[in-house]
């Protein structure tokens, strides 16, 4: 049984998100962020599992959940501690892990990307575990909040969000609604959300030639004009036009190399990797047979190529709006006076693996500072985050209690 929480003063934000950013938390490392959340939720009533996941390949990472009540639904607040290395700290107008507040500014590595989201929801969460907490069965709650929270975001994602959400599976423990706190916000806080991400899809292709010298080019093959072509037909037609909730896909040329430093030697080879961030209008299996029909229609039987898809793709998926979009854009309409743009631009997150679980959508602190030097967020759009959070959470449960 959840233990029963004393009546306490309002949980501060500020405060968790200072003692966060003093945890290294480098991916991998813990950094004591997950200690030091565990007995800030346990303390409060909340029963918590701290989950460390292994595969052979990969670090040993250490994951939280935590949950409020023993019915559903389940509102569930995901994010994560760990964070990207700070750099040279020299280059830093405060040291990347103290957490200093400047001017009604809080500096440090993590402090948008993202602590200051879990903060937030953390708070949000203690303040009604703390309005609940004389209950001890629960009983006048019509349902649960819960926090999933990892240490391997920033990392390969591997022993994170994804197996602990089939660890909670396996355990029959149900996510009904899930908050991902990333940043999303552009310019003010509340200006956008994200209701879905686009897909990601990554390849090498390999370009063969016959090594040979440049004052004999007719004993050699030079692999470049035959990869300046292949290219050139990647990009040539768009993969589509968008949809409603989607800008087109988009293929990017990342890296083009020979590993050649001699001015008098024809390469053998030439390789080029590529991305492609793609809508709903494929997936990553349709998406790889249109790139391998482009390339081969180009290459016909005069280029000798290889193509190689990287295995850890991720799909496209869209949190179609409706009551629950309506119920979040609500609570940050009236929190914050600003309309959201409902959005799925941006990079991956760890929304791809919740979306196989329940319905996910992202919103968070302004996202301009993330995984640069100086990261920092202003107290107050931390303060209003956390006000956000918890109109969410009573406007959740106020339309399950009618």
């Amino acid at each position: 049984m959840i233990a029963t929480a004393p009546s306490q003063p309002p949980a501060d934000p500020i405060d968790i998100l200072r003692t966060l950013i003093r945890c290294p938390s480098v991916t991998p490392a813990e950094g004591g962020a997950l200690a030091y959340l565990d007995a800030l939720l346990s303390n409060a009533g909340f029963s918590t599992h701290r989950v460390t996941l292994t595969s052979p390949d990969t670090p040993d990472v250490e994951n939280l959940y935590a949950r409020f009540g023993t019915r559903g639904p389940n509102l569930c607040f995901a994010g994560h501690t760990d964070v990207v290395p700070p750099g040279d700290a020299a280059q830093w107008r405060f040291p990347p892990f103290e957490g200093a507040i400047h001017e009604g500014v809080i500096y440090g590595r993590g402090a948008v990307d993202m602590k200051g989201g879990v903060a937030a929801f953390i708070a949000a969460g203690l303040d009604f575990a703390g309005a609940h907490g004389h209950d001890p069965d629960h009983a006048e709650l019509p349902g649960s909040i819960s926090f999933l929270i990892t240490g391997d975001e920033e990392g390969p994602a591997i022993n994170g969000t994804e197996k602990l959400l089939r660890w909670l599976a396996d355990r029959d423990e149900r996510i009904d609604h899930c908050v991902l706190g990333e940043p999303t916000s552009r310019v003010e806080l509340g200006d956008m959300v994200k209701i879905g991400r686009r897909g990601s899809l990554s390849a090498t292709l390999t370009v063969l030639g016959k090594q040979g010298h440049v004052g004999y080019p007719h004993l050699a093959e030079n692999p470049i004009p035959g990869m300046v072509k292949l290219l050139a037909a990647l990009k040539a037609e768009p993969l589509d036009g968008g949809n409603a909730h989607f800008q087109a896909s988009n293929l990017e040329i990342v890296s083009v190399d020979v590993g050649n430093p001699a001015f008098n030697v024809i390469p053998a080879e030439a390789r080029a990797r590529f991305n492609i961030r793609f809508n709903d209008l494929w997936t990553p299996e349709t998406l790889a047979a249109e790139i391998s029909r482009r390339l081969s229609a180009a290459a016909g039987n005069e280029l000798r190529y290889a193509l190689a898809f990287e295995p850890r793709s991720s799909d496209s998926f869209l949190t179609a709006p409706g009551e629950f979009v309506d119920l979040v854009v609500a609570a940050i309409a009236q929190t914050t006076g600003r309309q959201p743009e409902l959005s799925t631009t941006g990079g991956t997150s760890d929304a791809r693996f919740i979306k196989d679980f329940c319905p996910v959508i992202e919103f968070g602190l302004v996202g301009t500072s993330m995984h640069a030097v100086d990261e920092a967020t202003p107290v107050n759009e931390v303060a209003a985050l956390t006000r956000v959070f918890a109109e969410v959470i009573a406007r959740y449960f106020a339309a399950r209690g009618r």
